[in-house]
């Protein structure tokens, strides 16, 4: 489905979508739990692919329609042998996650996804797994998707890469909270995208377990069971979507945009806040009312790590178009193993746009006085966080811009279309 988006210029309030990394963490911690009413989740097709995870080992997810809130019968612990193949869509952090619960399982699993999430790497986790104990293997022997699992592992210790995916020690360490010896993990090499693995440990805090960080790495320990305070969990907004609303707001407020719902949390995300004050924009984030305000502004280019945050590289990468001089974003080599390769994607659609890239390994740098935006046909790469950054870019481009893919927004946010409309976004959806 394609969007076409006209210059606009935004203003008035918007409430923060729930967290998708908080979501998946909720009802995956919620199934290894005998159950609990998950509040505020995001339904999106993402955290969809998690509940019907849960649901294949046994629990159960229904939504109310009325107000959103999950309930999760949970499986105890003790994941039953699914009846069928586990699709996570495309979903990696539902693979990731699912798959060190489909270790715990007396039996074997399969989980699959769709072309892009089949085309992820999996092996690090499938080999954390064998050394475990457990049986796991990539059915094309590329550690790939299509997976087959089979367990059940007690825990042990384990090493394992942190620079290709945190969600492999979140999807360990939740794991290795039921197994009867618990799970220690040694890094091999530096974490990235470590705050995910903080958002882990919060949770399962939440849900009253245990773990932490060790001189090698994490460890959590065995034998202990999922029990939320009053068997309920509320989700928090969430920072990756926020970031879109604040990035809109910084290039093409025309009065102030009012995003509530921003909490404090171990969201490394929320670094969008400070990355928007050094690039100059006007921004004021009252945490103890979860409310961030923002104004058009005059943007500077600055360099900016996104080791921890690789999902902000797209929106810096929108604002590094529209900012004077340079925006040169660092450390962004994982970035490239997400839904499509965002680093790429950026500088292709972007430069579709009249945006003057230099595009490295770990690097890309958005030469902000030499580019022009211009609309232009432009496609999202089946990514949702592409399709939204560059309407983003869109608001104050010349003339109109046609973004193919639209409807991949539903992965994470998926009222955004609808939001950003309410804000003034001058936009039409075609079928």
């Amino acid at each position: 489905m394609d969007v076409t988006i006209s210059p606009s210029r935004v203003s008035g309030g918007a409430q923060a979508p729930p967290s998708k990394s908080y979501t998946h963490r909720a009802i995956l911690a919620a199934g290894y739990a005998d159950g609990a009413l998950v509040y505020d989740a995001l339904w999106s097709a993402d955290t969809r692919a998690t509940a019907g995870a849960v649901t294949a080992f046994g629990g159960d997810v229904n939504r109310d329609v009325d107000d959103g809130h999950l309930t999760v019968d949970g499986f105890g612990g003790r994941p039953e042998v699914p009846a069928d193949v586990i699709d996570c869509d495309n979903s990696g952090t539902t693979m990731r996650l699912v798959t060190a619960t489909s270790a715990l399982v007396d039996g074997t699993t399969v989980l699959t996804g769709d072309a892009s999430l089949r085309s992820r790497p999996q092996g690090p986790l499938l080999e954390a797994i064998r050394d475990l104990g457990g049986e796991a293997k990539s059915t094309r022997g590329n550690g790939q998707a299509p997976l087959v699992v089979t367990g059940p592992v007690s825990g042990g210790s384990v090493s394992i890469p942190g620079d290709v995916s945190s969600q492999y020690i979140s999807a360990l360490l939740m794991a290795g909270a039921v197994t009867d010896e618990g799970i220690e993990l040694e890094l091999e090499t530096q974490l990235k995208s470590a705050p995910y693995v903080d958002v882990t440990i919060e949770v399962l805090a939440d849900f009253g377990v245990d773990a932490e960080h060790t001189e090698e790495g994490f460890a959590v320990a065995g034998g202990q069971s999922y029990d939320p305070t009053d068997g309920e969990y509320h989700v928090p907004g969430d920072f990756s979507s926020i970031s879109y609303l604040l990035a809109a707001g910084a290039v093409a407020g025309d009065e102030t945009v009012r995003v509530e719902g921003a909490y404090p949390s171990a969201q490394g995300d929320s670094a969008i806040v400070d990355i928007l004050e050094r690039m100059g924009a006007e921004i004021d984030w009252h945490q103890e009312d979860g409310v961030i305000e923002i104004s058009r502004s005059d943007l500077e280019g600055i360099e900016v790590s996104v080791e921890d945050t690789p999902d902000l590289l797209p929106t810096i990468a929108t604002l590094g178009a529209v900012a004077d001089g340079d925006t040169h974003i660092t450390n962004a080599e994982h970035v490239r193993f997400k839904e499509t390769d965002r680093v790429s994607a950026m500088a292709d659609e972007l430069g579709r746009m009249g945006v003057e890239t230099t595009e490295e390994r770990e690097s890309l740098t958005i030469h902000g006085d030499d580019s022009h935006l211009s609309g232009a046909a432009v496609d999202g790469r089946g990514d949702h966080r592409i399709v939204m950054s560059l309407a983003i870019a869109a608001l104050v481009a010349d003339g109109e811009t046609t973004i193919a893919g639209s409807e991949h927004v539903d992965v994470s946010f998926p009222g955004f279309f609808e939001m950003i409309g309410e804000l003034g976004v001058d936009l039409e959806r075609g079928d």
